[in-house]
């Protein structure tokens, strides 16, 4: 004889039937009560990877442009030439193509506007022509082509970095590109953004190495990247361009990138400014040894590879 169920709770058949098992429910099923709600967990921007708002290259590229609207409007070309190209635009009309392939104004316009003269900086002490060549260019194709490869370049480095530290390192790339310049080529005036802009360049490829470990698809970056570099100085052989400003602009922009451009590592970002509840036991560092060895290694090579081209020029 079957034995009678106990007392209490009695057992029902759940009439839903999943995989042929068959669930109890208790008759008498306690109240739900809702839980209380969870506190918000509030997390911080962390600084040292927050997006930054982009403001400086945009214009750095409005002050090229306005620069070469001067530069045109001191060149007049209907004054001083007798041939110009698109005449329609009066004073802004470009020098013929078999002086300026370019579509630009005459290197005496160049020249009064600062372009790099070797023979100036050093003879007549004009130092200031080491930086305002940089922000000068020698034909509308030559400003197109360097204004799209800064916004391309600059914007992301400016949104990660800052304005202050891609300000600094634009400056100082274009410096040491007008150096390595004045080196070499003593016999022809030289303007362009080219050396600032391969700084930037070669600011990536330092950043990428000081910070290897915090990128996921590291390699495919850097080879992206290298080819990038390789194109950019492969142009350098054609006529008229100044491929020791690229190298110099690339080569400052590299030491410099390790110097400004070094990032702490996600263990120690998680120890200062995660919830305690996320944090890990285990201490971090800041920076990672080998990021330290870059720091102090592209801190001397930016003063050995600088302070010969400040002191050359003027000597």
């Amino acid at each position: 004889m079957a034995a009678e169920p106990q007392s209490g709770a009695q057992p029902r058949l759940n009439s839903r039937r999943h995989y042929n098992v068959v669930h109890p429910v208790d008759i008498e099923t306690p109240p739900l009560t809702s839980p209380a709600p969870a506190t918000p967990t509030v997390f911080r921007e962390v600084k040292h990877f927050k997006k930054w708002v982009v403001w400086l290259i945009p214009t750095f590229v409005i002050i090229n442009v306005i620069m070469f609207v001067i530069t045109m409007y001191v060149n007049n070309c209907p004054k001083n030439s007798v041939s110009c190209i698109a005449t329609f635009l009066g004073r802004f009309s470009f020098q013929p193509f078999k002086e300026n392939p370019l579509l630009g104004p005459s290197s005496s316009a160049l020249q009064k506007m600062g372009a790099l003269d070797v023979k100036k900086v050093v003879d007549d002490h004009q130092g200031w022509l080491l930086i305002t060549c940089n922000w000068l260019h020698g034909g509308v194709f030559h400003l197109l082509a360097n204004m799209l490869s800064l916004l391309v370049i600059g914007y992301r480095l400016e949104q990660e970095f800052g304005f202050v530290r891609i300000g600094l390192l634009y400056v100082i790339s274009g410096l040491g590109g007008s150096l390595m310049s004045s080196l070499f080529i003593q016999s022809n005036i030289s303007v362009g953004a080219s050396g600032a802009l391969f700084g930037l360049l070669g600011a990536m490829l330092s950043e990428l190495i000081t910070n290897w470990t915090i990128y996921a698809s590291k390699f495919g970056a850097l080879f992206t990247l290298l080819i990038i570099i390789a194109i950019n100085l492969a142009v350098g052989i054609l006529p008229h361009v100044d491929n020791f400003a690229h190298i110099g602009g690339f080569l400052s922009g590299f030491f410099l990138g390790f110097v400004f451009l070094i990032r702490p590592q996600f263990g120690w970002v998680n120890q200062r400014y995660a919830p305690p509840e996320f944090r890990t036991s285990e201490v971090k560092s800041k920076f990672k040894t080998y990021q330290c060895i870059f720091w102090i290694s592209g801190y001397f090579d930016c003063w050995i590879y600088c302070w010969p081209g400040y002191a050359s020029p003027g000597s």
